[in-house]
């Protein structure tokens, strides 16, 4: 979603850059010196390489003062790395820097201007996006109608599923539709998997361990008899809980239950 709302407002902005995967790059040796060449080259149309950070924030204040910039930042982990990219100071009027996050909590309520949270697209928008990849036309072939609304139920209207189901499924017989989709309902996707792995791989014990039981044995618990049983075990769940909700891993729904999506 982050790449679909820069490819869409990117040209009325003097430069623009999309550093993606922020929280994997920037955790390599070299990889925040990359993350700012990425951006000085991406606005500047340069190629300019850089030895050090400290020189490296330089040239960014320096080059791009006052330009009308946008930038998106995707996967965001730790707010404070983003003072190695830039301040939205130095910026002319106009621009914006778009920051995505697993982890609400890390976002900072002092440089922020707003906050959104995305929600799960609804059913109309899931089919379209879907039928985009599988066909590249916004609705089913009429063949498809069906086994598309079963892939679209699947995905629960998680974008990424619907990318990835429908790429993958495009060009594909009817048949071929079928087989994947019933090893689906038995084998979740590697792909989906992987990235949905970084957050649980982000969690620090007991909170991993508190999101576990849940999705093993509490899906669908009332909460307080759940907190209960986590404060017997002693998983501290006054702290555990909220960050899994922070990092929308678990969610509360309007009856107190402990609700979790089915694609975790």
């Amino acid at each position: 979603l982050a790449k679909a709302v820069y490819n869409e407002i990117y040209v009325a902005f003097e430069g623009s850059s999309f550093l993606s995967n922020f929280k994997e790059s920037s955790e390599k040796s070299v990889g925040l010196l990359h993350l700012q060449e990425q951006l000085l080259n991406d606005i500047l149309k340069t190629n300019l390489k850089i030895d050090n950070l400290d020189r490296g924030i330089s040239i960014i204040e320096e080059r791009i003062c006052g330009k009308k910039v946008l930038l998106i930042v995707d996967d965001v982990d730790d707010f404070e790395k983003l003072h190695w990219l830039v301040e939205k100071e130095w910026l002319g009027p106009g621009s914006r820097i778009i920051v995505t996050t697993r982890d609400e909590h890390v976002l900072s309520p002092t440089r922020l201007d707003k906050k959104y949270k995305v929600r799960e697209l609804n059913r109309w928008e899931s089919l379209r996006l879907f039928s985009w990849h599988a066909f590249k036309m916004t609705n089913p072939k009429e063949e498809y109608l069906e086994l598309s609304k079963e892939a679209v139920t699947h995905a629960g209207g998680i974008p990424l599923a619907l990318v990835v189901w429908g790429s993958f499924l495009k060009d594909r017989s009817v048949a071929e539709w079928k087989s994947e989709l019933e090893r689906l309902r038995v084998t979740p996707d590697d792909k989906i998997q992987k990235i949905l792995r970084i957050s649980f791989d982000s969690l620090k014990s007991p909170t991993n361990d508190i999101f576990l039981d849940i999705a093993c044995f509490f899906v669908g618990m009332d909460q307080e008899y759940a907190f209960k049983i986590f404060e017997g075990c002693n998983f501290f769940p006054g702290i555990g809980i909220p960050i899994l909700i922070q990092m929308s891993l678990v969610t509360i729904d309007s009856q107190n239950k402990l609700m979790m999506h089915n694609l975790i």
